[in-house]
């Protein structure tokens, strides 16, 4: 079989609210929705905007991140992978299909006075396993005992 891939990466703003929940078994579910915008020339040469909106669900430890941090407008930055669940409606029995980003990690990008966490603040998955666990004052003070003028990069 051929290689795939199924990978995401967004960077935008939370449209409304997260959704939280949990299953039965316990596990923490969050869903939102993340507008992106990409800004193209049409055919008058006209600038335009336009606004793509992604659905999104976070499970168990990143569901708990967006739960606490996460609000509408917060600036987001993720990584996942593209899904489609599919159901039968409970009304119509007509079969019924969602596209969603499964978010894999996720970084938060405001300050807490702008929806979410800090700017520092970077709720990944992968910082648990591994990476510079320092507090974030001890990494201030490591910034500034190195005292690195523009004199010191090479380029």
């Amino acid at each position: 079989m051929a290689k795939s891939v199924n990978k995401v990466i967004l960077l935008g703003n939370v449209g409304k609210d997260p959704e939280i929940r949990s299953t039965a078994g316990g596990t923490t579910v969050a869903n939102l929705t993340l507008a992106t915008s990409d800004r193209f020339q049409d055919g008058q040469g006209t600038w335009q905007d336009r606004t793509e909106w992604h659905n999104l669900v976070a499970f168990k430890r990143l569901a708990e991140i967006v739960r606490d941090y996460v609000k509408k407008g917060s600036k987001l930055y993720i990584e996942g992978k593209i899904q489609t669940r599919s159901w039968d409606d409970k009304e119509t029995g007509a079969k019924r299909y969602r596209t969603e980003i499964v978010v894999l990690d996720l970084s938060l990008l405001s300050s807490r006075d702008e929806g979410a966490g800090s700017s520092r603040a970077a709720a990944s998955s992968s910082a648990a396993a591994g990476g510079d666990q320092r507090p974030l004052a001890a990494q201030d003070d490591y910034a500034q005992a190195a005292e690195i003028s523009d004199d010191d990069i090479p380029f």
